[in-house]
């Protein structure tokens, strides 16, 4: 009997080593090594893909390439275009991401659905997790199909591809890609290895055939897609869903996008028909927001080209341990400890005797250095139970001696705060001149130097 190989790969970077290693030599991750079977090894991993040519068979120079409007897709969610950076480019692969019943799956039916309504597109949804009549019942749920949009419940890559050469769809679905295997290596679905070389299978097939293939990944408890972390390198484009557990918003944002920018998101409600897409988002995220009450300030933070107001809520109260607790939701853990340290050495308050709590109501996630002040009048509006007037918006960034520093983007930020009726604007100082025709549109503009001026304005 001929003896079974194996080879040892690295979880985190797919770095393949005949023997196993306490730390990988290419990304350096102790304990990171798991052993894959081969089935046998005359198997090349170089072999040739026998999928349809593009057409692209010798080299060529840039102005040689045809590139036309035709090349992306519309998703018919203006949301979903945005993010991948004006729709779908046609012989691309995308990774989405996102904890179970975010909503994954029922997106990428509605995206097959609206390509194949208008009759000139055609899409294969394969599900590895469903059966065919499971798939029915959810689509009668959330949506009606009577586009050119077909169903296949399979887990073997090869019949996969087989079936998509012979269908020749436009837009391909794999949910998920943990349920697949390939019969080139004998582990078990949802291994390093069968992750690995079904992706790249899916990777081959897609810039052969030009067709556009999305695919569903499970995400761990940190947050990350399972698998290897060469898989979110192999792929064009890795989207993330996120959504606060028994909310109805949904979030989608890329973290990686070989066609358009990474910091661009798109927000959507779960309802009972399915998802549906949020086009004014601060508007959302703004409702239901107290009034006249301590800790609650509006900023304005920027996602990519569009501006989003948010509400950021601080509570300090007295703390009954010696060691004062920290609580972040949707801020920057270490920024939120940052600024304490800052109110209590240039403003003079013990925010040490004072438990501290962040929240970023919504569910969305503040990354830019833009909110900082807004962060620090809540928690110094919450100590003092001195409320943030209503019509009010807040945004500079602060450096460590306590001045507020200049953002960019400012008159973005400004048209939209004024475009949703408020009237009160604390800014940086070094945007006054600038932005100064605002007071003849009866809006009281504050530009502050440093946060004790941006507390005395609001003292008044």
């Amino acid at each position: 009997m001929a003896k079974m190989q194996s080879r040892f790969f690295c979880k985190e970077c797919g770095y393949e080593s005949s023997k196993w290693l306490g730390q990988c030599p290419g990304c350096h991750i102790w304990n990171s090594f798991v052993e894959e079977p081969l089935k046998n090894k005359t198997v090349s991993k170089t072999a040739p893909f026998k999928g349809q040519s593009n057409g692209i068979t010798k080299p060529v120079r840039i102005e040689e390439i045809d590139l036309t409007e035709e090349d992306r897709m519309l998703t018919g969610f203006q949301e979903l275009d945005r993010v991948l950076g004006g729709g779908i480019v046609a012989g691309s692969l995308v990774l989405l991401g996102g904890d179970p019943g975010i909503g994954k799956s029922t997106i990428l039916l509605e995206v097959a659905r609206n390509l194949t309504e208008g009759g000139d597109k055609s899409a294969l949804y394969v599900s590895g997790e469903e059966s065919l009549k499971q798939i029915r019942i959810r689509a009668q749920r959330i949506t009606e199909i009577h586009g050119d949009l077909r169903f296949l419940s399979e887990t073997n890559i090869e019949r996969i591809i087989e079936i998509a050469q012979e269908y020749k769809p436009d837009f391909v679905v794999i949910d998920s890609i943990q349920t697949m295997f390939t019969e080139s290596i004998s582990s078990t679905p949802g291994s390093v290895g069968q992750i690995r070389e079904s992706a790249a299978a899916l990777l081959r097939f897609s810039k052969e055939t030009g067709t556009s293939v999305f695919v569903i990944g499970h995400v761990t408890k940190d947050g990350n897609v399972a698998g290897p972390k060469i898989l979110e390198h192999m792929v064009d484009a890795v989207l993330y869903f996120q959504g606060e557990n028994g909310g109805s918003l949904r979030i989608l944002y890329g973290q990686k996008n070989r066609f358009g920018s990474t910091n661009e998101i798109a927000v959507f409600e779960m309802t009972d028909k399915g998802l549906k897409e949020v086009s004014n988002p601060s508007e959302m995220l703004l409702s239901g927001r107290p009034l006249g009450v301590s800790g609650s300030v509006v900023t304005c933070g920027m996602e990519g080209t569009r501006p989003v107001l948010i509400e950021i809520q601080g509570l300090a109260v007295p703390t009954s341990f010696g060691l004062p607790r920290r609580t972040s939701n949707g801020a920057d853990y270490n920024r939120v400890n940052l600024l304490l340290a800052i109110i209590e050495r240039r403003i003079g308050l013990p925010m040490s005797k004072y438990d501290a709590y962040i929240n970023i109501a919504g569910g969305i996630r503040v990354t830019e250095p833009a909110t900082d002040l807004a962060i620090v009048m809540s928690l110094i509006s919450s100590l003092r139970d001195m409320p943030i007037p209503a019509d009010c918006i807040i945004f500079g960034e602060v450096g460590l001696t306590g001045e507020v520093r200049a953002v960019s983007n400012t008159d973005k930020r400004i048209e939209e705060a004024v475009r949703l009726g408020f009237h009160k604007i604390l800014f940086p100082a070094w945007h006054a001149e600038k932005y100064s025709e605002f007071k003849n549109k009866g809006i009281d503009m504050f530009p502050v130097k440093n946060i004790r001026e941006a507390l005395t304005i609001m003292s008044k």
